[in-house]
């Protein structure tokens, strides 16, 4: 009989601008971004390190520390509909043991800091190992892929148009939210799936998605998601001076409302 539990300790832990599941890339080649994983200090951690940072790719294992629950049926986001499969055939998150795996490009090696970039994990994410990526060993092109095989691949094309994308650079700045990247990975499958997303009819056949306290518009021409514009989600009201701010955003709306009034 198997052991009734196994415990692990973290190694270390990640950091990086993605905190929200939202921001979470569906792997780590759909990523741009970079981060690094900080090693637990007195640990002998710097000797394990070592030559390391002759391998380009590197294994990181961690755990979905924003997860408390599992599901044996799920539905992934690259499939059209509401098709469901058995976790164990996907790499969704909610799974009886929290652990996850990214191959990820390995920048450099600091002491304890393991330099990162394109990468599916957030910031915070415990990891509890880390493996050299080895092509000859972990590569095998060829090899059948079950129900990803057979489901036709229906990816819109982003477009952000310029207004858009310097507002997105501004806010960007405020407080580090990368809205080309949320853009990327909740409008490139489904843009108007309202029952998965935050999105919204907006007037003149447009659409509004909800990015923390902002609106994304976009519309949706033939296989082109297009993005003209991004406004605050808060009313002139909410932003009044005395009025709650929960979310501690607020004065980046007033700076962003400053900049670009309506």
């Amino acid at each position: 009989m198997p052991s009734e539990s196994i415990t692990f300790a973290p190694i270390g832990t990640v950091h990086c601008e993605f905190k929200y599941r939202f921001e979470t890339a569906r792997q780590g080649v759909f990523a741009h971004n970079r981060g690094y994983i900080e090693l637990l200090p007195h640990r002998n951690y710097e000797q394990a390190l070592e030559d390391l940072d002759g391998f380009e790719r590197i294994w990181v294992i961690f755990t979905f520390h924003l997860n408390h629950d599992w599901k044996p049926k799920v539905t992934p986001p690259v499939v059209p509909g509401q098709r469901r499969f058995g976790v164990f055939a996907t790499r969704a998150p909610y799974r009886p043991n929290p652990i996850g795996i990214s191959c990820v490009e390995l920048e450099k090696v600091e002491g304890l800091r393991v330099c990162i970039r394109n990468f599916d994990m957030l910031d915070q994410t415990p990891v509890l190992d880390i493996k050299p990526y080895i092509p000859e060993a972990d590569a095998f092109p060829a090899s059948r892929a079950g129900w990803r095989d057979e489901i036709r691949r229906e990816e819109y094309t982003i477009q952000i148009e310029d207004t858009a994308r310097e507002k997105m650079a501004f806010i960007h700045t405020l407080c580090g939210l990368d809205m080309e990247n949320f853009c990327k990975v909740q409008l490139i499958r489904e843009p108007t799936a309202k029952e998965r997303k935050r999105v919204e009819p907006y007037r003149g056949g447009l659409w509004t998605i909800g990015c923390r306290t902002w609106r994304i518009v976009f519309r949706v021409k033939g296989k082109t998601v297009e993005i003209p514009d991004v406004f605050s989600n808060y009313s002139p009201e909410e932003l009044s001076a005395g009025q709650p701010d929960p979310y501690r955003d607020k004065e980046f709306h007033r700076r962003f409302q400053e900049k670009y009034p309506i």
